[in-house]
């Protein structure tokens, strides 16, 4: 398993250039010289030398293989067309090393306001906060529109698949949304089911029709964003679709979400690809005022981005101190030796002692008759 880490502009010293790591692929078991020594045992029909040669001369099946990158980076807030412009030019250097999956972290697009209050108490609401969430709200994207046809061209280009996050525009709502892209342009988005905290004064709920899975041919993607990986019911119903590569957008940069991505590996026997940002105070307007201070090189969002294998090792990351693109070649056979001995919601579920119900149906507030 080959995994190549690099950075864009800092967080490339503590995990290096490029490791090369074999141990867990398996790949020795297959090789030409226990077959040809096995062979060789036939020596009293007198045809140790053909059967040798027949044996060395059988296929090897290749190995299925899918580049991934996850990005550390972060988008000037407010600036809708800088954001995708940027976005573009991630998903291409990504793709330029090689990378056939590409995510990038919670709320890229449209931005995540860290350390600002919005002008709420409990009770109360300022005509200041009103005008930030106006600006927010202008920063948002619709979906689809002319965004999402921006980086639909750039994966029908390239083709590759990418995972973006995103705020989503729906009439007077706003939602945090991973977008799907892949050689055929668009492909869906994920709606956030639960924000979190103080996101729920900006971000409304998903409901259960966007948990979508989208085969790329080489392994099925599916989205959990930041906290939501924090639902053990959520995963389940995610593992229940076939998740092979686990795309995590986020901006939880805690040493303990590294545990978490790692139980999820394990738990679902899936890649974990985990894209976190990194944004520091002079990444705001100036006339924004965070709470963790107005020194520009304040770090409001420190990173963490991580790849993880379906046996839990840490393949590439964890990123810090900077942005940065990590990559990874993901041997899609080690999701079959993964699955052996653990398949949460197959061999290793219990569905006469437990049960989950599901509810996959738009709810619309207001229906026609």
């Amino acid at each position: 398993m080959t995994v190549n880490t690099t950075g864009t502009t800092t967080g490339t010293a503590k995990t290096g250039t490029a490791t090369t790591r074999s141990g867990t692929t398996g790949s020795g078991t297959t090789g030409s010289g226990t077959t040809g020594t096995a062979a060789a045992g036939t020596a009293t029909t007198g045809t140790a030398p053909a059967a040798a040669a027949a044996a060395d001369a059988s296929p090897v099946p290749p190995r299925r293989t899918v580049t991934a990158a996850v990005v550390q980076a972060a988008a000037p807030l407010f600036d809708t067309p800088a954001a995708v412009a940027r976005a573009e030019e991630l998903i291409r250097e990504a793709a330029g090393r090689g990378a056939e999956v590409v995510v990038l972290p919670e709320a890229f697009l449209g931005g995540y306001p860290k350390g600002l209050d919005f002008g709420i108490t409990v009770g109360s609401r300022s005509p200041a906060g009103r005008d930030l969430f106006r600006r927010y709200h202008a920063a948002a994207i619709e979906v689809p529109g002319p965004e999402t046809a921006t980086l639909a061209a750039v994966t029908r280009e390239l083709g590759c698949h990418a995972v973006v996050g995103a705020v989503e525009r729906h009439g007077g709502t706003l939602y945090c949304v991973a977008l799907f892209f892949g050689p055929d342009g668009y492909l869906g988005l994920h709606r956030k089911l639960m924000p979190t905290a103080a996101e729920r004064f900006l971000w409304g709920q998903g409901d259960g029709s966007t948990l979508p899975v989208v085969d790329s041919g080489k392994g099925r993607l599916g989205a959990a964003i930041c906290w939501e990986n924090y639902m053990p019911l959520l995963r389940t119903a995610m593992y229940a679709k076939g998740v092979d590569l686990w795309c995590a957008p986020t901006v939880d940069d805690r040493d303990a979400w590294q545990a978490t991505m790692r139980h999820i590996a394990l738990e679902g026997r899936c890649f974990v690809l985990s894209a976190c940002q990194y944004l520091r105070r002079d990444g705001l307007p100036d006339d924004l005022h965070p709470v963790q201070g107005d020194a520009p090189d304040t770090v409001l969002i420190g990173g963490g981005s991580v790849i993880v294998s379906p046996l839990g090792e840490v393949l590439a990351g964890p990123l810090r101190d900077g942005e940065g693109i990590l990559t990874a070649v993901l041997d899609l056979d080690d999701l079959a030796r993964a699955r052996f001995d653990l398949d949460t919601t197959g061999h290793y579920a219990r569905p006469d002692v437990f049960t989950l119900h599901v509810d996959e149906s738009p709810r619309a507030t207001v229906t026609g008759v």
